[in-house]
């Protein structure tokens, strides 16, 4: 086969091969490879084509010799295969009719269905052209009608601004002629309230001419729908449009400012419908707040500007002086000297021009939101400001107020970084500036729900007021100055000469003055109590520091008061007059402000008392202990004392006692110039010497005639010592108010009468009125051979007085009872005769049981 391979080949072309075998060219070529002679079975380059046609000859020949042998060898395999091609021809038969069948069914299909779609579809395409001319037609319907309508209101709006005109013409001729009648005001009104209904149905009409040229707003299933701009005679009139459009949007905004202007709500609610039906509410709300907020920024800006209240001064100069007398100057930005008081009274007139126009924007904004709350969509109600607050961060008030607040304190502290002027002027008379924002506060409160008074605070006004914060900072710092300065002049002696009344008073003086000068605002008011507060904290400290508390400080060997006594009295005479001046602003400030001051006067109070409560608890001693002397005298009935005064004056201790009341009160509190505090010193001590001395009188024992006549001429001595010392200097008796040393003095006196009562009388009412039960029993003990009974547990009388002292009357009653037990137990065990005590213990025990049924409810 390897000699038919070039003929096998399916790309074989005879064409090329008989070229390649006339050039004598191997076949198939291949290029870059040589070949030689014998390794190709096509004839050579050199062969005769003779040669080569005898080849094909006989290659022919040779392929037929072979067929037939094929054809002979394979004749049964052919013949079955010729027989089954006449079964084969049946089924091709069959097949072919089946397809046959099949062709017409098609044919038939096609005429019932394709036929009828395309007639169907033809149709759909032409409905859909008829709807898209009836939806155009309608469109262009609606668009000429509004057209139309729109053209009437434009007319309408041209009838109210020729009728408007012609009032305000006549207006004037009548101001000319004053014999002419007066104007009929209703008339205008009702022209003006056409032309605002005829603005807002304008308005109205446009923005559905707008929604209907709009592609957007078209319904969704319309996709291939023909806009109306297409249409020739819509967008003739689409100049027009645009032309009422810009009049009608014209005219609204100036309603809109005219109603911000005069603070007409009709004529603001009007606008305002008119900028809702053209779909620009949110963005004009938007604008007006924010035109509000920049021109008052930009009044803030001018009134801190000092070049251009310089060249307003300047300006002022050059007009008033002499035309010989001018001379072109540098502008400055700082006054001089002389020029100062000019300067800050033009600072003042600017800041109260900026507060007026501060307050006529506010009460613009306000407005605006106050109209905006109240007016809702007549068709679809939603209000007016939930539908400004889709592009505003918060309410138009809220927005104004932080711009304000921002800007505020911006220019200020620019200004104020800038000149000290400025500075100084608005930190000296920072209470002049808070009153020109009260007046603000007070204008606006009237339009607005702004409240500041002594009581409440809006967060508004706190959040302006924080903007002043440093001018506020200073003013404060001066304040605490003055303060601290009137504290360094009370130290200024150091410990040899301690601060005193003046001092205190002064500093007391200088808290209430600066208290005063802020009294005005709430605000202030409380910072400057913050800053008195810190500086009276400090006045304590230092004042702590140098109170003595050695032991010298409340010795009271005499004869005179000691150095330390002498600086103590004088720091507590100045902490005195300081917190006494001090609590009464209680009575003139509200309580939010004494708040704030309370803790250190309370300080302050306590500061006082640590210097004296322990020099009063000392002079409680030392007068016990002297009284307690009275133990060592002998009070029996046949022994006479050597001690004593000749005819029958007081005893030793009871001099030692009046002397030591007289220095306590000449030399150690007249240190204390505190002369309402002394009557609270000198009735306690008096009641404690009373009520020391009857106890220490009512246990002295064995107590004879004698004795009761010497007790009696002490009480006498004590009367008068104690009256010397209650009376003041100016008084000019030598005695006191003894009523309000109550019960004790009354004590004093019945004692005086128990001492010779009989024993029957003892437990009477009627002799023992004024007395304790317990004084009746000692006394009835001392009678008795009962021992008292601090002798029977062992204690001194000292002791037991200040035992009594420290406890209740039923448990010294109970130390009686016991006492009585005790004896009679005793007296049983050693068998004596408890006759001889009978009739003490009877009266003891009746005055037991009367002093327990008295206290019984």
């Amino acid at each position: 086969m390897s000699d038919y391979a070039v003929f096998a080949d399916p790309d074989f072309d005879p064409n090329e091969y008989a070229n390649a075998v006339l050039a004598g060219d191997t076949y198939p070529p291949q290029p870059g490879k040589t070949k030689s002679g014998k390794a190709s079975n096509l004839a050579p380059p050199t062969e005769d084509i003779s040669v080569a046609v005898s080849k094909l000859t006989f290659n022919i020949e040779d392929v037929e010799k072979q067929l037939k042998n094929v054809v002979t060898t394979h004749h049964e395999d052919l013949l079955t295969q010729a027989a089954g091609v006449t079964d084969l021809e049946g089924s091709l038969s069959s097949v072919s009719n089946g397809l046959n069948e099949l062709d017409s069914t098609l044919d038939k299909l096609r005429l019932k269905i394709r036929v009828p779609y395309q007639a169907l579809q033809s149709n759909v395409n032409k409905l859909d052209r008829l709807r898209q001319a009836s939806d155009v037609l309608r469109r262009t319907s609606r668009f000429v009608i509004l057209t139309r309508r729109l053209e009437l209101q434009l007319a309408e709006m041209s009838k109210g601004d020729t009728g408007a005109d012609e009032g305000k013409a006549k207006a004037g001729s009548e101001k000319q002629n004053v014999r002419s009648p007066p104007v009929d005001g209703t008339a205008s009104a009702d022209i003006e309230d056409e032309k605002e209904r005829a603005i807002s149905k304008a308005a109205l009409t446009i923005t559905e001419l707008t929604a209907l040229l709009d592609p957007a707003n078209q319904e969704e299933n319309s996709e291939d729908s023909v806009p109306l701009t297409s249409v020739k005679a819509v967008a003739v009139q689409l100049p027009y449009i645009d032309a009422a459009r810009t009049r009608v949007t014209t005219d609204m905004e100036a309603m809109v400012i005219t109603g911000l202007a005069t603070l007409n709500q009709s004529l603001l609610a009007s606008s305002l419908q008119t900028a809702h039906n053209l779909r620009l509410l949110p963005n004009l709300v938007q604008n007006l707040v924010s035109d509000l907020s920049d021109a008052v920024e930009g009044r803030i800006r001018s009134a801190f500007d000092l070049t251009r209240l310089s060249k307003e001064i300047l300006s002022k100069d050059t007009s008033s002086a002499p035309q010989s007398l001018l001379y072109k100057s540098r502008v400055r930005t700082e006054p001089t000297s002389v020029t100062a008081p000019q300067w800050t009274a033009a600072l003042w007139s600017s800041l109260e021009s900026l507060i007026e126009e501060m307050a006529d924007c506010c009460i613009k904004v306000y407005t605006l939101e106050k109209v905006l709350k109240l007016k809702r969509d007549p068709v679809t109600q939603v209000v007016f400001l939930d539908e400004a607050m889709k592009v505003l961060e918060n309410k138009p008030s809220s927005i104004f107020w932080t711009a304000l607040g921002q800007s505020l304190e911006k220019q200020s502290r620019d200004a104020a970084k800038g000149s000290s002027f400025l500075q100084q002027t608005l930190s000296t008379g920072y209470p002049r500036l808070l009153r020109l924002f009260q007046s603000f506060f007070a204008k606006i409160s009237v339009e607005t729900d702004t409240i500041y008074t002594q009581a409440q605070q809006s967060p508004e006004t706190v959040l302006v007021l924080r903007s002043l914060s440093h001018f506020e900072s200073l003013y404060l710092s001066r304040s605490s100055n003055k303060l601290n300065e009137a504290i360094g002049q009370a130290f200024a002696g150091g410990a040899r000469v301690p601060p005193g009344m003046s001092e205190g008073m002064n500093i007391a003086r200088t808290v209430a003055n600066e208290l005063d000068s802020a009294k005005f605002d709430p605000l202030l008011v409380r910072s400057v109590a913050r800053y008195a507060a810190s500086s009276l904290d400090m006045f304590l400290q230092r004042a702590d520091g140098m109170i003595t508390r050695e032991r010298t400080a409340v010795s009271l060997i005499g004869p005179v008061a000691t150095p330390q006594q002498v600086v103590n009295g004088q720091l507590a005479t100045c902490l005195y007059h300081c917190w006494a001046r001090l609590e009464k602003l209680q009575e003139e400030y509200p309580e939010a402000v004494y708040a704030t001051l309370k803790p250190s006067v309370t300080n302050m109070r306590r500061v006082f008392e640590r210097i004296v409560d322990p020099l009063l608890a000392a002079i409680r001693r030392e007068l016990a202990a002297i009284t307690a002397k009275l133990h060592r005298m002998e009070f029996s009935g046949d022994a006479f004392d050597p001690m004593s005064a000749v005819g029958g004056g007081p005893s030793p201790y009871m001099k030692d006692l009046v002397d030591k009341l007289a220095f306590v009160k000449t030399e150690v509190l007249s240190q204390f110039n505190v002369t309402e505090m002394h009557r609270q010193w000198v009735i306690p001590l008096v009641q404690f010497v009373i009520k020391t001395w009857v106890l220490h009188a009512s246990i002295a024992k064995p107590l004879g005639e004698s004795g009761k006549l010497q007790l009696t001429s002490d009480m006498t001595e004590l009367e008068f010592g104690l009256g010397a010392f209650m009376s003041d200097k100016g008084q000019g008796k030598r005695g006191a108010d003894w009523e309000s040393v109550g019960d004790e003095y009354r004590a004093l006196r019945a004692m005086r009468q128990l001492l010779f009562l009989e024993n029957s009388m003892l437990v009477s009412s009627r002799y023992t009125a004024g007395l304790p039960p317990l004084i009746v029993l000692h006394h009835i003990l001392v009678r008795s051979p009962i021992p008292l009974p601090h002798s029977l547990h062992g204690w001194a009388e000292a002791e037991y007085v200040r035992w009594v002292e420290e406890h209740t009357e039923e448990e010294a009653w109970t130390l009686v009872e016991g006492d009585l037990s005790h004896w009679e137990k005793i007296t049983e065990a050693e068998g004596k005769n408890p006759v001889v005590a009978a009739e003490y213990i009877e009266l003891a025990r009746t005055v037991l049981r009367q002093a327990a049924k008295r206290d019984s409810p």
